[in-house]
Formats: C-alpha cells, structure tokens, sequence
C-alpha cells in the first residue's frame, strides 16, 4: 500500500546509519562535472550574525504580498534561492533568506559532494518547520540510481531515503534528486535499474511527506533524463507513483536542446512536459545560461545575464502548467547577485 503512514511514524522508522564514501565510485565525467563546474555556492560560507529567527523568516513571509500566495496552483509563483546555512539550516538559511528577499528556499542537509549522512539538529529542524517558509532539500550530487557500480547504487538509495526522511523533518515540499546516468551499461538496464531499488522508496513515504522530485541534466554523456520528453520512460519506469514530482531547471533544459529563447519556446517545452508528466511539476530551478541552446553544458548565469533571456522566466510565469510553482534560483554570485536576480524575477511575475 502506498503512502499509507504519517510523516511521524515514517521518520521514526527511516532512522540510517551514516555511512562513509565508497571506496569505489564511477567515473562518470562530464557528467560529475556538472556539480564541480555549477554549484560552487554550496562550498561557499557566510558568516552569520546575532538576528532573531522569526524576524528573518517575518521578511521572507512579508515578500508574498504582490500576489505569490501560499498554497495550490492558480496563486502567483513563489520567488527564491538556494540558500547558505553556516550556523544552521533555520539561524543561517532564514537570515539569508531575508537578505535576498526570498519567498522560498532550497538548501542541502548533507555535503553536497560526499555520502556521509548528517544527523541534523531537531532545535534548527523545528525552526524551520514553524517559520512558515516552503523549503525545499536538495541531495547529494554523487546519488545516481542508474549507476551499474553496486556501491554507487547502494549510497545513493541510503542518500535519498536519509534526505526524505531530513525532509519530513524540516518540513519540506519535496527533495531534488538528479535522474541520474547509465554510465557504462545500457539504458534499459539502467531503467530497470530505478524501477527495482527507487520505485521501493516511493512506495516509503507516507502522504504527508515530502516529494521526490525529479530533475532533468543537462544531456551529457549516458544521462538518462534530459529533455522534458525523457520523463515519460522515466516516470514509467516508476509506475507513475503519486509522490514523483518533477523539478524543471531551465538552465538544463536549454543546454539539452529546448530553445527557449526562440518565440514560443517555452510553450513548446512546456506543453510537451504536461503531456509526459501532468501535474506534476512541483519547483523551477530559474538560471540563465552562460551556453548556447543545445550546448549539453550546465553553466548557469544571472538572470536576463546569458543566452536564455529575461523574457523566457516570464513567458514560464504565464503558462497555466507552472501556475503556482515556485521559481528558485541557484545562479552565481552571494547576496547582492542574488538579491537583483529575485528581484527581476519578481519584476517579472507582478508583469
């Protein structure tokens, strides 16, 4: 039976050891590059300062006022970011929430780059879940379901359930898990591969739970999700269960072939994502491109700064399969970078 215990019940009972690195990993370049070469933020710490917890998460709050609600589609999309916790997930995340004027955030409760599991702190956990801002978790880099390496398959399933269980207690909307490579081994196996060990960990999670979101790469080397259209085997090959989602990033999708810079780009790729995958996107990852369309590089840029355009994020505001997704930037720069590039995207949204 699926989703059939609460998130109380099923947190209790999902309890991992933390585990250690492999001494055997794939070499899967370009596609590991992709975390080296995008995410550097994540490396990145910010010195906190004495704030209060609830005024930061008063000003995250206070940023819906021109039309982005909380709650069900129909409501005007969330603005956000990825956001650095140094001092913790609710002390450091909320207070740079607040800096860039975020309405959302995504952060990592483990090293991006590395499969040790971190316990959390229940203190920082219940701040989070009561400071009233959706949150987002992102896992680990290294998880690749598709691996045909056992000890890659084996921590990155140990990797996603430690995150979903992290989820339920920070609260989360859902987890982002990249779709991963079939390396060496071929794509039916690799599919096989994820019906047989992720599909078990989707029939895990109790109703009330946190999402498995799924997220397209950028096209390099054996990736087995690039285009919107790639989702369908995909999602197959999970039997369609209820709780996976889809998380779309924009930088990906262009740098897989979606031209949405092109007139009626974004439409074509959105209207070809709800005939895969209906209802089921749950978060826009909103970063511009340093490449060209098709380029299968995933170099974010500043929003309106790269090759995709200002435009097109307006265009996504507008069509009906992103009405009231949340749109969380992971571009480069700290806050003042961040903070203009939520502010154009909010600029954006108010039309």
């Amino acid at each position: 039976m699926r989703a059939a215990v609460g998130v109380a019940t099923w947190a209790a009972t999902n309890l991992e050891v933390i585990m250690t690195p492999s001494a055997v990993t794939d070499k899967i370049c370009p596609e590991g590059a992709v975390a080296r070469v995008v995410h550097r933020k994540a490396e990145e710490e910010l010195v906190a300062e004495p704030t209060s917890d609830d005024d930061n998460a008063a000003r995250c709050r206070s940023g819906r006022r021109d039309g982005a609600k909380i709650g069900g589609r129909g409501t005007g999309n969330l603005i956000g970011g990825h956001v650095f916790v140094a001092g913790g997930l609710a002390k450091g995340g909320l207070k740079y929430a607040s800096e860039i004027g975020a309405e959302m955030i995504q952060v990592f409760v483990t090293n991006p780059r590395g499969w040790a599991l971190s316990a959390g702190d229940p203190a920082e956990d219940a701040k989070l879940r009561e400071s009233g801002v959706p949150v987002f978790l992102h896992a680990a880099y290294l998880v690749n379901c598709g691996s045909p390496t056992p000890a890659t398959l084996e921590n990155s399933i140990a990797v996603i359930r430690h995150t979903l269980r992290r989820g339920a207690e920070t609260g989360a909307r859902g987890v982002v898990v990249h779709t991963g490579s079939a390396v060496s081994q071929s794509r039916e196996d690799a599919m096989r591969q994820i019906h047989e060990h992720l599909l078990p960990v989707l029939d895990e999670l109790p109703g009330d739970g946190p999402d498995l979101l799924l997220e397209p790469m950028a096209g390099q080397g054996r990736m087995l999700c690039a285009t919107v259209q790639d989702l369908g085997p995909y999602l197959e090959a999970l039997d369609h269960h209820p709780k996976a989602g889809v998380c779309l990033d924009t930088c990906h999708a262009f740098a897989a072939g979606h031209d949405l810079a092109a007139p009626g780009g974004v439409k074509e790729m959105m209207d070809a994502l709800h005939e895969v995958a209906p209802g089921r996107l749950r978060l826009i990852h909103a970063n511009d491109s340093k490449d060209p369309c098709g380029s299968k590089r995933d170099r974010h840029e500043n929003i309106g700064a790269g090759h995709i355009g200002a435009q097109a994020f307006a265009d996504l505001m507008r069509h009906p399969a992103a009405a009231g997704v949340p749109f969380c930037i992971e571009t480069p720069g700290k806050v003042d970078k961040h903070r203009e590039d939520i502010d154009l995207l909010k600029k954006l949204r108010s039309g």
